[in-house]
């Protein structure tokens, strides 16, 4: 049998966007929705002479152009104001603009033409790593699940907080090479999206499916612009052609990656990549790369590096001549060691001997080249911010050569005439932290029991936690616990950032021996809570047993704050429970604790 086809609106066009319910005001499908087009709308698209309506209304059976418009703007100023188009004033006016509107909508449905099926996505990578143990898939679903607590007062209660657990579990589900539950993938790109010290970890965990689902889903497009080691798919090492192609074709984040990932295996083909474009790169975009250099730099890196010294851009050439100080047989670092010995000096004509300070007078346009930043900020003298940039870009080995062949430890116990010691050391740190010189760095930091360890001194704990980063994680959990038996933990909190997780045992133990302390003495509790918060996410699980005693709530001097007992027994309740959680998130993974 041979089917009629159905009339068709010749005047329709060949596309049209769907409209929108017109049925009461307050609904999701209000006229008033239609009453001006939406921004990108297709205003065109629907249809004015299509079939006529068979609704039972006073209107006229084949509307004309403008109907719809006509009827939402009798919607909007009421019946009483404006007669629907067709109608009649009375009591039935608004009843008939409402069937009028809805066989207006049938109409305009029935005018829609099917667009074309978008094409469907590639199915998703597979992951090759190990499916996670079934427990340790419930924790984590547990663990993205939570929410920051609201209680109020600053008192957090005795819970573990579960999202500052999440990045030890990362790390620990990482080390242990299982993938990520596929169902768990969305909310893990919803943690990772908004906390940036995520990323990393997440996108490493999530793997290959991670970047399918981000070029799906707009607000995970982060994961596309990751770092590598973070999960993000690069070109392989002998894709010469492919590398070269998204070198000159890709967005500039992926290039940034890119150029990281080189760097990271191949220094010398990356330094190569970035010099073939570098002239016709934006100012911004220079220093971006530029910055990646620092991973593997080398002294090949050198005569690229003196090219950026001379850069349009003041941030590109300040960038350059750091890199370039860092590299201690460099020729900058030469320049620069010659300008800051002739202003530092031994004067012997003091008891005992003592270091002389002769800050420079001017900058010229030599040091100017060389990184020196010329215009001090607000409130910093001229000649002495010259001094402190001369001194931190100089190779730490300067300063036994010039200063009769004494050791680090035997130049920093030096005193320095006029008032220039706690400049000159602070340059001193700065150096050795970029040098990464643990020697300087150790005769920097002196002993932790010493008094002045404690501040204020020469050197100040901001730069005392910047040299820890240079020393080995025992060595610096060893400075550090010295630090807090002998200064308490009112100044610790920035060193014990520095220590490596979990602590070690001293650390540990001096850290819980100070809040007994605390505890006892009867301290204002809220004063260590971000001391208490590190001992959660960084005290060695197995010391859980060792704090039961903590638990009861203490007799509070007649000093105390008020309520501190309490205080103090639920924080501790809470890091017992917080490092009992861990040991079992650990043997989830198949970890030691």
């Amino acid at each position: 049998m041979t089917r009629t086809p159905a009339p068709t609106d010749t005047s329709a066009p060949t596309r049209a966007t769907p409209p929108t319910h017109p049925t009461t005001p307050g609904t999701d499908t209000d006229p008033r929705a239609d009453a001006e087009p939406r921004p990108g709308a297709d205003t065109n698209a629907v249809p004015e002479t299509a079939a006529p309506s068979t609704a039972t209304t006073d209107l006229d059976p084949a509307p004309g152009p403008g109907v719809w418009e006509q009827l939402v703007t009798s919607a909007l100023l009421g019946t009483d104001r404006r007669t629907p188009p067709g109608g009649e004033r009375g009591p039935g006016a608004a009843a008939a603009l409402l069937d009028a509107a809805a066989a207006e909508t049938v109409r305009r449905r029935a005018g829609l033409r099917p667009a074309r099926a978008a094409r469907r996505p590639e199915p998703a990578p597979e992951d090759p790593r190990p499916p996670l143990p079934a427990a340790a898939a419930r924790r984590l679903t547990t663990l993205l699940a939570d929410r920051p607590g609201t209680a109020g007062g600053g008192r957090r209660g005795s819970a573990p907080d579960l999202m500052e657990l999440l990045p030890q579990w990362l790390a620990t589900a990482n080390a242990r090479g299982f993938a990520a539950p596929p169902q768990a993938l969305p909310a893990l790109l919803d943690a990772a999206r908004g906390r940036t010290d995520l990323r990393p970890a997440a996108l490493t965990f999530a793997g290959p499916r991670a970047l399918w689902l981000a070029r799906l889903n707009p607000d995970w497009r982060f994961a596309l612009r990751a770092t590598p080691g973070g999960g993000t798919a690069l070109p392989g090492a002998d894709a010469t052609e492919r590398v070269r192609r998204l070198w000159d074709e890709g967005l500039f984040a992926e290039r940034v990656t890119l150029l990281a990932s080189l760097r990271a295996r191949d220094p010398a083909g990356a330094r190569e990549l970035l010099a073939s474009t570098w002239a016709a790169e934006r100012a911004e975009d220079r220093l971006m790369f530029l910055d990646s250099l620092r991973r593997g730099l080398e002294a090949a890196d050198e005569p690229f590096l003196e090219q950026a010294l001379a850069d349009r851009s003041r941030n590109v050439r300040a960038t350059a001549a750091e890199l370039l100080s860092a590299l201690p047989h460099s020729a900058l670092a030469a320049r620069m060691a010659s300008r800051a010995a002739t202003c530092v000096s031994l004067d012997r004509t003091l008891t005992p001997t003592a270091i002389a300070v002769e800050a420079p007078h001017e900058c010229d346009a030599a040091m100017e080249r060389d990184g020196v930043v010329a215009k001090p900020p607000a409130g910093r003298g001229e000649r002495s911010w010259w001094f402190g940039q001369l001194v931190e870009a100089a190779p730490l080995a300067t300063w036994p050569t010039r200063l009769a062949g004494r050791t680090a430890e035997e130049i920093v116990a030096l005193s320095v005439s006029d008032g220039w010691q706690s400049e000159l050391h602070a340059a001193w740190c700065r150096a050795a932290v970029r040098q990464r010189d643990g020697v300087w760095a150790r005769a920097l930091l002196g002993a932790p029991t010493a008094p002045e360890a404690g501040g204020p001194g020469a050197v100040s704990l901001a730069e005392r936690a910047k040299l820890l980063g240079t020393l080995s994680a025992g060595e610096r959990a060893e400075w550090v616990a010295g630090f807090i038996a002998t200064h308490g933990l009112s100044e610790a909190f920035q060193l014990l950032g520095m220590c490596g997780v979990p602590w070690a045992t001293p650390l540990g133990r001096a850290v819980v021996d100070a809040l007994n302390i605390a505890r006892d003495a009867g301290s204002y509790p809220w004063s260590f809570s971000g001391v208490m918060g590190l001992a959660e996410r960084c005290l060695d699980p197995s010391e859980a047993g060792r704090l039961d005693s903590l638990l009861a709530i203490p007799d509070e001097p007649e000093d105390a704050s008020p309520g501190a007992g309490g205080y103090w027994a639920e924080a501790f309740q809470r890091l017992v429970t917080t490092l009992r959680l861990r040991a079992a998130m650990a043997g989830e993974l198949g970890a030691g604790s």
